[in-house]
Parts: structure tokens; C-alpha cells; sequence
């Protein structure tokens, strides 16, 4: 399985879009400061992932999540996580 996940940024309150094999393992690399893109961003939250097939899959997720329409699926999903 692959995952397709995106975080949270405290700092900048903006979506971080990614897909990993191993979500645990990326996340806390994340975490820890060790992904170039996110570093600065930090502290960030995992805030939504999905489960995929294959990396095929996952990669097209991810593509879609950071469109204009995918950016209005999260915000729609994530509507009472982020009021409050």
C-alpha cells in the first residue's frame, strides 16, 4: 500500500501535500526536521491520509489534492477540524 497524506503546518497554517510507502517513517521524518520543504514549516500535523493501491495511484491522489478543486475537497472534509 502506499498513502497519500497531508499536513498541517502550525506556522504558516497552509496544506503540505505528499505520498510515502511507509507513512509512519515519513511523518516523522517530517517531524524531525529531515524533509528540506518542510522544515521551516514546522510544527505540522497529520491531517488527513488515504490508502492506495499502488504508487501509481498515490502519485495521481497527490497530484489532485494540490489543484484548485483538491484544495476545496480538503478544505470541504476537513471543514470542522479546522473551525474547531
Amino acid at each position: 500500500m502506499y498513502y497519500t497524506y497531508v499536513l498541517l503546518s502550525e506556522k504558516d497554517k497552509k496544506f503540505y501535500t505528499g505520498y510515502t510507502k511507509d507513512l509512519k517513517g515519513r511523518f516523522e521524518e517530517h517531524r524531525l526536521g529531515k524533509v528540506s520543504s518542510t522544515r521551516g514549516r514546522r510544527p505540522l500535523h497529520l491531517v488527513y491520509y488515504e490508502a492506495c493501491i499502488d504508487k501509481k495511484d498515490a502519485g495521481h491522489r497527490e497530484k489532485y489534492l494540490k489543484t484548485h478543486h483538491g484544495k476545496m475537497f480538503l478544505k470541504n472534509r476537513l471543514k470542522s477540524y479546522l473551525t474547531g
